[in-house]
């Protein structure tokens, strides 16, 4: 296929899919303001996108802050399903922003001075899945309330496990939220969107049977979290008090991040090789930056897309390994994660081309395979995430009898050959890659 088709693929697929849930994202009517510019190299290409993707992800963090203030002052039924409406619109943006994960960039690289500047706040900002026992109460498999939590401990609470460190909640704060994120655990997780999921939502799992669906009862409810957990109930203010820590922190944590590629930040002037004097010797080579780019996303899209948030949670069958489980949202995660693929591989973003792309280099043969493959996962996104907003949720197509878990455990597959297909891709661009490179080796084993 040639780069117009493809392009008007992308952009027929971007109109389709990435905003036809949920109202449009804030980045769907925004003017990109750099679109006058040259269309420059791939990693200039790269770090535009970055830009322009993490600023949109900043302002709808920034309304759904906005949103959960008014909430906070005001609960009521409609400024609670005004505070669900902004987090699943802020979820559209920064779902796409999850391609640039993995490639030791400031979003999650975890050594040297770019750990140190930015803080590695993947974990804060998304981690999952979550204990949501550490945060408020559940019903348990017995039908009573779970107790012991961060909500209802007014003092010093211990999340419990390996090496865990005891934190004072008496005052529910953003330093608080931060010092128990991760502590004692990977599934101990205190901040980020997950974390003002559930608090919005609520529970969305019966803990008697993953098949059971006694909480919610019905294939296209989520959590139903009473609005009294917010008014009459006695913890109801720490709640409050949480969900505005948490939506501040959400917003502070992607002003760090989304100022690494903005005009003047560091990281992108050292991506595209810029820095001079005494930061010179933090430039990447534009061979260092390319294989960071084309590895990350052959592993976001084989291991973390395919494997982790698809695999496990259509073979184990269970809801708690879906992505967006309290909301039921997950059929948008999968969308938005795979488009924010295909933005770096087609350099485009909402539409628009930004110049040179990865996918331009790669043969006529070897680029009709690749697009054939990326038809025929975008057709089973598009399967899915309809099926989501019709019929069922996730959490009833994965389910064994169904006959839409076939139909996923071909999209995971497809997608790990996708992930695969990156060594191709690097090849062509003068980048050489194995299969190892762009999978990561301590993936679940299902």
């Amino acid at each position: 296929m040639n780069k117009t088709k493809l392009l008007a693929a992308s952009i027929s697929f971007a109109a389709a899919l990435a905003f036809s849930g949920c109202a449009a994202s804030n980045a769907d009517s925004k003017a990109h303001s750099h679109h006058h510019m040259e269309k420059g190299d791939i990693l200039s290409s790269y770090a535009q996108i970055a830009h322009d993707n993490y600023n949109d992800a900043l302002n709808d963090a920034k309304a759904l802050q906005n949103a959960i203030n008014k909430f906070a002052a005001n609960p009521t039924e409609k400024t609670l399903q005004a505070a669900k409406d902004a987090w699943l619109v802020s979820r559209e943006s920064y779902g796409q922003t999850e391609i640039f994960r993995l490639a030791n960039g400031p979003i999650d690289a975890e050594e040297g001075w770019v750990a140190n500047k930015y803080g590695a706040l993947e974990g804060q900002l998304n981690a999952w899945p979550l204990d949501e026992n550490m945060i408020d109460y559940t019903i348990d498999a017995n039908g009573a309330k779970t107790s012991g939590n961060i909500i209802d401990t007014k003092g010093k609470f211990n999340p419990g496990g390996e090496d865990s460190s005891v934190v004072d909640v008496t005052s529910i704060t953003v330093d608080a939220l931060t010092a128990l994120n991760e502590n004692g655990g990977e599934a101990n997780v205190s901040t980020g969107y997950h974390a003002v999921e559930f608090l919005l939502w609520g529970q969305d799992q019966d803990y008697s049977n993953f098949v059971k669906d006694s909480i919610t009862n019905g294939a296209k409810t989520a959590g139903q979290r009473p609005l009294s957990d917010f008014t009459s109930d006695v913890n109801s203010q720490r709640r409050l008090a949480y969900l505005k820590a948490s939506a501040q922190k959400i917003v502070s944590d992607l002003e760090t991040v989304t100022s690494a590629w903005n005009k003047d930040g560091l990281y992108q002037a050292a991506f595209q090789g810029k820095l001079t004097g005494e930061n010179a010797s933090k430039n990447l080579t534009k061979e260092e930056a390319l294989k960071q780019v084309i590895a990350g996303m052959g592993v976001f899209i084989k291991s973390e897309l395919a494997n982790e948030r698809i695999a496990v949670a259509v073979l184990t069958p269970s809801e708690e390994d879906e992505h967006s489980c309290f909301s039921d949202n997950t059929h948008r995660d999968i969308v938005t994660n795979y488009l924010g693929f295909k933005n770096i591989l087609t350099s485009t973003y909402n539409g628009k081309a930004y110049g040179a792309a990865l996918l331009d280099k790669v043969s006529k043969e070897d680029k009709a395979r690749i697009v054939a493959l990326m038809t025929s996962i975008e057709e089973k996104i598009a399967k899915v995430d309809e099926t989501a907003k019709t019929k069922e949720h996730f959490d009833y197509q994965i389910q064994p009898d169904n006959p839409m878990a076939k139909v996923i455990v071909k999209l995971k597959n497809e997608m790990r050959k996708l992930g695969d297909e990156m060594v191709t891709v690097a090849k062509a661009n003068g980048i050489s890659l194995s299969t190892d490179d762009v999978t990561d080796p301590e993936e679940t084993k299902i």
